[in-house]
């Protein structure tokens, strides 16, 4: 479903749009995943609206099928991507597991902001932008996915994602027909 509206508190969440995402290969180039997202950045600023930078310094602990990376990251791995402008104003999350809610102040942050909708951007689609939706939807917040700001390393799980699982979460559209809805 296209986005319809953006409530007066909504907020831009960027996730992990940091030097040690978008170094991987991605389905779409993730330099110009970053260029949207700097693009719905700017935006956001203009109206004094808030931008939120998630980073991922860690993942969760348990077993799984496919092996995490394991030991510490390299140097600048978390480091956000400087395109991003990040301001002394934006709100910084710092995760260890996919979703930006999880383990961090980001509800909180958002709540004593007045925010109730949520604009997401990032990398991957199916690991930290589907987990914070889902967060998102769960914690009450309107959800709207800027689609052409989004992207993921497995070309099967961006599009079952993109078409199957964020339209039942919320609204979709391009980073161009969000930022006309910011008016």
């Amino acid at each position: 479903m296209p986005a319809t509206t953006l409530d007066p508190k909504t907020a831009l969440v960027l996730v992990d749009l940091q030097k040690g995402i978008t170094a991987l290969p991605t389905v779409h180039p993730a330099d110009g995943i970053v260029a949207k997202g700097a693009e719905l950045a700017a935006a956001f600023r203009a109206r004094g609206l808030p931008v939120v930078l998630v980073r991922v310094i860690g993942s969760a602990p348990g077993r799984t099928e496919i092996r995490h990376r394991s030991g510490e990251p390299p140097a600048g791995f978390a480091d956000l991507r400087p395109e991003l402008d990040r301001q002394d104003g934006d709100i910084v999350v710092t995760k260890h597991t996919w979703g930006a809610f999880h383990g961090t102040d980001l509800d909180l942050q958002l709540r004593r902001r007045g925010v109730t909708q949520v604009v997401l951007a990032g990398i991957a689609t199916g690991m930290g932008v589907e987990s914070t939706a889902r967060a998102a939807h769960e914690h009450g917040y309107h959800v709207t996915v800027a689609t052409d700001a989004v992207t993921d390393l497995d070309a099967e799980v961006h599009r079952v994602s993109v078409e199957k699982v964020l339209p039942r979460l919320g609204e979709t559209d391009t980073t161009e027909a969000i930022i006309r809805l910011l008016g």
